[in-house]
């Protein structure tokens, strides 16, 4: 531990691990680095200190101070050898984060915390030692362990890049919805099905392999490729409330005209496009009253987003949905009152207070 310490002691960032590794083991230091004292009787470089009669060394108080031992790699090194480390520790679960080459704070914690459970002293410094027993227990990493594979784009991602994704998943047949520009289930199981065909491990995710092999199989698509026009059919006007949408305050919502009107004391303050679940998931008529609202609310049941979610009814709530906005009345919801106007939507969400009713009628 003496000598580990010397090498540490040069550096202020590296002093700070060698002053915690005399905290962890109680050793103190002793000294400075070989050939720094001003005493004329200490030895010149290469020469052995005579013995003494005692057969302790004419050295300070007689104990010849060891050898430093070589420092391989040290915080603030960056090179090809300390990418190399890095892997090697990730191998054995010491290192988390993909490989860099530099050397700083995580990878000081992780030569730490390796030294630690190998019983080395404990430095954060790759000295010899700990170089000889890494690359012991280590084989040489590979290509792609030095170099892991790039995420491009993953689930949740809400880009022009991800239209772009889409639009040509829809060339080379995997994606039959327009693009919408958010990575949800439906990209995720389009880019499953596009690596299966290629040979690529099917994640879900666009690793740099996946992108490329993407892109050299289909053509930029156009504007109007990925953001292609959207059909909106005629809607009746909601002329005639539900009798009892006329007191309070109130979102009535027609099933026949496909128009939920934010209505108070029987005055229209706003009216838009809506539409509703599937025959296999319908949304329930009735009265309700909103009981809960969540403006980034996102559906643990169907991992989806769900923003300005007005709850009325169980897991029914009425939310902008971004697959109504971009494919219109060509697909349903889960059973939620979908509205595909994102500024009116978030208008209404904070006009709308928890308690005000719901109507849901034909």
């Amino acid at each position: 531990m003496r000598t580990a310490l010397f090498r540490r002691l040069a550096a202020p960032a590296a002093a700070a691990a060698a002053v915690a590794a005399l905290l962890l083991t109680g050793c103190s230091a002793q000294g400075a680095e070989g050939g720094g004292s001003d005493d004329p009787s200490s030895s010149a470089p290469g020469e052995e200190e005579s013995p003494r009669e005692d057969g302790e060394s004419e050295a300070d108080d007689g104990a010849a101070e060891e050898e430093a031992e070589e420092v391989v790699l040290d915080f603030g090194d960056e090179s090809e050898q300390v990418r190399e480390l890095q892997a090697r520790l990730a191998a054995l679960g010491h290192f988390l984060a993909q490989p860099t080459g530099y050397y700083g704070d995580v990878t000081l914690g992780a030569v730490s915390e390796y030294q630690r459970a190998e019983g080395l002293d404990v430095s954060g410094t790759v000295f010899a030692s700990t170089w000889a027993a890494l690359t012991e227990a280590t084989g040489a990493p590979s290509q792609d362990e030095l170099y892991p594979p790039q995420q491009i784009l993953g689930y949740g991602d809400n880009s022009d890049q991800v239209r772009e994704l889409q639009a040509r998943l829809k060339q080379a047949g995997h994606f039959e919805e327009n693009p919408t520009g958010y990575y949800g289930d439906v990209t995720t199981a389009a880019v499953r099905a596009f690596q299966e065909a290629a040979g690529i491990e099917a994640t879900g995710t666009v690793f740099e392999p996946t992108w490329e092999a993407l892109t050299s199989q289909t053509r930029a698509p156009s504007q109007e490729e990925m953001f292609p026009p959207v059909e909106i059919p005629e809607v009746e006007p909601a002329q005639e409330l539900d009798e009892r949408c006329l007191t309070g305050r109130v979102l009535c919502i027609s099933k026949t005209s496909q128009t939920l009107s934010w209505v108070i004391d029987g005055e229209v303050r706003m009216t838009v496009d809506v539409r509703f679940g599937a025959e296999e998931t319908p949304t329930r008529e009735g009265e309700f009253e909103v009981y809960w609202k969540s403006r980034n609310h996102h559906s643990t049941l169907y991992d989806s987003p769900m923003p300005y979610a007005m709850f009325f009814d169980g897991g029914q709530a009425v939310h902008y949905s971004q697959d109504f906005a971009a494919n219109g009345y060509n697909g349903a919801s889960h059973g939620c009152v979908n509205v595909r106007d994102e500024a009116a939507i978030a208008q209404l969400f904070d006009e709308v207070t928890e308690g005000d009713r719901v109507v849901v009628y034909w």
